[in-house]
């Protein structure tokens, strides 16, 4: 039996894992920042770079010890390198180097998003591909033609706000907690879907790119009243701020279903992956397997574990290990975020 450890701190999670070349998660070990960024109302890129010095070599210990590897049983060392904030990549980095020199093991660069699409593969337990891949989450809202596990093209992604950073700052404005998504959700749990027509952006265009950032200056006009009007807007009652984010959430969710539905009939894929933070939202995942049943596609989506940012959706390193792609000990990270052309 062979162990990959793998590496990710592409944003405000530390996390490392240990996967045997099965594919079997031996473990996987998330170290949260929610705390530290709770106050600001999403992720301070300064301190969740400090916050990853302080945990990595503490997380990767608790991953090795937990999955009962040694180091000298491990067959190489996968690390995401893009994209995300290039401080917090950054620390992930340096260890994987670090620990690819001492031990004179194989380093792999994983692709962030391209990991997220994997763990559907893993939860699968088969192959799925080719397949229409749907990444959600604070930094991403990005479709591709997925033709095999490796082997991805980005089809359309956000013009502007990430459909998870709306909800962020929907929910900000709405007085609810960080992180967004939950909040939004257990909000619209009590409020009326149509009680606000809030904005579709090209939900009837042929291209596949989203945006989300006229859709929250709608809600935040709702909320706050229209700059320049002198009208008192309504008071942020519990129900106005459940029918709002229940408005908020259904707009949200049109779009990305009916951009989904729009990639399946260009492609003609018979499947559609959905992983990121976002795909964990139990309206996005219902109104998709609607989608699924009315246009006879597969959905296939990852586990609620491996939505969130973690470390053993890089087990896509083994593939990248099989396929002799590995990386120099000079390797460098790729922050940022995914744009189409």
């Amino acid at each position: 039996m062979q162990y990959l450890l793998a590496i990710e701190s592409s944003c405000d999670e530390t996390a490392a894992a240990v996967i045997d070349d099965s594919l079997n998660v031996r473990s996987n070990i998330v170290a949260s920042q929610e705390a530290l960024h709770q106050r600001f109302g999403g992720v301070v890129p300064e301190i969740a770079s400090r916050a990853h010095v302080e945990r990595i070599i503490p997380v990767i210990d608790e991953a090795l010890q937990k999955s009962g590897v040694k180091l000298e049983q491990l067959s190489g060392i996968a690390v995401v390198t893009e994209p995300g904030l290039v401080g917090s990549l950054l620390v992930g980095l340096t260890a994987a180097k670090t620990l690819a020199w001492i031990l004179d093991l194989p380093l792999v660069a994983v692709n962030h998003i391209e990991a997220h699409l994997f763990a559907c593969r893993m939860a699968a337990g088969r192959d799925i591909f080719p397949a229409v891949g749907l990444v959600v989450s604070g930094g991403h809202s990005n479709l591709y033609d997925c033709r095999s596990e490796t082997d991805l093209e980005l089809l359309g992604s956000t013009i502007d706000d990430a459909a998870g950073e709306a909800f962020d700052k929907v929910a900000s404005l709405l007085g609810l907690p960080y992180p967004g998504g939950p909040s939004i959700q257990k909000a619209a749990e009590g409020g009326d879907p149509e009680a606000f027509r809030f904005p579709r952006s090209f939900i009837r265009d042929d291209e596949l790119h989203f945006s989300f950032s006229g859709l929250k200056t709608a809600v935040l006009y709702e909320a706050q009243g229209i700059p320049g009007r002198h009208e008192t807007p309504p008071e942020l009652t519990p129900q106005r701020v459940a029918d709002i984010a229940a408005s908020f959430q259904e707009a949200v969710v049109d779009v990305l279903v009916a951009k989904v539905r729009l990639a399946v009939r260009q492609r003609g894929h018979r499947a559609v992956c959905l992983g990121g933070g976002v795909a964990a939202n139990g309206c996005l995942r219902d109104r998709l397997e609607q989608a699924a049943a009315d246009d006879g596609f597969e959905l296939i989506v990852a586990p609620r574990e491996l939505c969130t940012d973690n470390a053993a959706m890089a087990a896509i390193g083994w593939k990248l290990l099989q396929e002799g792609r590995t990386a120099p000990l000079d390797l460098d990270v790729t922050p940022g975020l995914v744009r189409a052309d």
